[in-house]
């Protein structure tokens, strides 16, 4: 019993996993693997094509290894990806003039909330000057 509760243990291991495409090469197999994690599943949105156990995901990792037998370079994969679902399918898209709010607004973000931050503090440390109100148990002095 032991035994087959242990077989179970190594079998179950390999049913969960999301890809098991494995390619002739091992250079191919490295290209592969990592061309599916800079990716993004287009339904899952957070999830890489490798993560994710979708069946568009599933269809554009076959895409990406179709792709890679025919020989396409790195480059030519994602050319090909973005011109069929934009820059959204790279999880780091390039720097360009529609995107380049993805790049600045986090950063402006963070100073925004910086100055508003500074500003609150100031104005209670103002407020904190200006009161002579009395305590409980705290007399004024005279």
């Amino acid at each position: 019993m032991k035994r087959f509760a242990c077989w179970m243990l190594l079998v179950s291991g390999v049913a969960f996993a999301v890809d098991p495409t494995t390619l002739p090469t091992p250079e191919l197999q490295a290209r592969y693997e990592a061309m599916t994690h800079e990716l993004r599943c287009m339904q899952c949105m957070n999830n890489s094509i490798a993560d994710s156990p979708v069946g568009l995901a599933s269809d554009l990792r076959r895409d990406v290894k179709e792709l890679l037998l025919a020989g396409k370079s790195d480059d030519e994969i994602r050319a090909y990806m973005v011109q069929r679902y934009g820059n959204v399918i790279l999880f780091t898209p390039p720097m360009s003039g529609s995107s380049a709010w993805v790049w600045v607004l986090p950063g402006l973000a963070a100073i925004g909330g910086l100055l508003i931050a500074v500003r609150i503090v100031r104005r209670r440390s103002n407020l904190v000057e200006q009161d002579d109100s009395i305590v409980d148990g705290e007399e004024k002095p005279s």
